[in-house]
This record gives structure tokens, C-alpha cells and sequence, in this order.
């Protein structure tokens, strides 16, 4: 979840589906980044980002996931890594949030 962004069982279930969706397409290694109810960012390890973005899997990931109710599905071009929520505190910060 998003910093910010209040965790709930809905919000967790979301992500859950978003995640079980994206290992139905054979995905191994993956994050579901729940930004808001409207906006999912997905990250994908940099081995299995080819695949990803073929147009028939890439349709087929927004399709999955826009029928779990988020508007934009958006596909990270770093790929997957640990802590990538992490990334805003230090311009948070900066900026005196």
C-alpha cells in the first residue's frame, strides 16, 4: 500500500486477487503496488518483463486487473525490487511531509 494510504481488508483482498491473477498468467517473481481504489502499479522482475509486454499478455494483465475495479493499471519499467515504496520518503521529506 501506498504511504498514506489507509490498509484495509478490502484494500488487501484487492491486492491478493491483483497477485493471484498475475500467477495465473505464469508470472513468478512480481509486486501488486496498490497506489488507490483507481490505480494499481505492477512491477514485474526485469527476467520476466519481456513477456510482459507482448500485447496479448500485456491485454490480458489490464483486462484481469480492471475487472478487479482499478481504472489504470500501470506496468513498472524498473521492474520488481524490495522496498520500491521506500523510494518517496526521502523527497517526502524534502518537501516537509
Amino acid at each position: 500500500m501506498a504511504y498514506g494510504t489507509a490498509v484495509t481488508p478490502d484494500n488487501i483482498r484487492l491486492v491478493e486477487n491483483a497477485e493471484e491473477a498475475l500467477k495465473e498468467l505464469g508470472f513468478r517473481q512480481f509486486r501488486v503496488r496498490y497506489h488507490s481504489a483507481e490505480l494499481v502499479r505492477v512491477e514485474i522482475a526485469r527476467a520476466e518483463l519481456p513477456r510482459a509486454l507482448s500485447l496479448e499478455v500485456f491485454d490480458a494483465i489490464s483486462r484481469r486487473l480492471k475487472s478487479l475495479g482499478f481504472q489504470y493499471v500501470t506496468l513498472d519499467l524498473d521492474g520488481y525490487r524490495q522496498g520500491s515504496m521506500n523510494e518517496v520518503l526521502p523527497a517526502a521529506k524534502s518537501a516537509g511531509l
